[in-house]
């Protein structure tokens, strides 16, 4: 039996620099972006609004530009997942005009699995090596570095 896709929003947040929002998760040990669960009846849009001021504060109310989806098959022990499962991330690249600091901590909330945690935010450059990023990320950063170069 083939199992539904768990629905989640990513926020592309970038600076008027082309600078991309990414944070360092104490758990995962690895550079992520603001990314969370679509829960039941909500909009991906309305998702994706709510996962990035649960994960860094900001409250983003600017234009939403839809980036498409990408498929993840997660394994368990994975970003606080204990099962296996597929995923599919709707992305939405997201222009900040009004500049945040260069670096800033920030405690998420709204998840049991995150609540608490520290997220240490900063900005990658659009030539930044994508190292510490697990393979689904780097997908969607070249989705957004391939938007902004468009």
């Amino acid at each position: 039996m083939k199992s539904r896709p768990v629905l989640k929003a990513c926020a592309c947040l970038v600076d008027a620099r082309g600078r991309l929002l990414v944070f360092h998760h104490p758990e995962d040990r690895g550079m992520q972006l603001p990314k969370g669960t679509i829960e039941p009846g909500e909009a991906p849009e309305d998702a994706v609004r709510r996962e990035l001021l649960e994960e860094s504060g900001v409250d983003y109310a600017g234009p939403l530009e839809p980036l498409g989806t990408i498929d993840r098959y997660c394994e368990a022990g994975v970003e606080g997942n204990k099962h296996r499962h597929p995923q599919l991330w709707h992305l939405f690249l997201m222009r900040i005009e009004h500049p945040l600091p260069e670096t800033f901590d920030h405690v998420a909330m709204g998840s049991p699995e995150e609540d608490g945690l520290v997220f240490s935010f900063s900005w990658l450059t659009p030539d930044a090596s994508l190292e510490n990023f697990a393979a689904p990320y780097v997908r969607v950063i070249e989705k957004v570095r391939a938007a902004l170069a468009a």
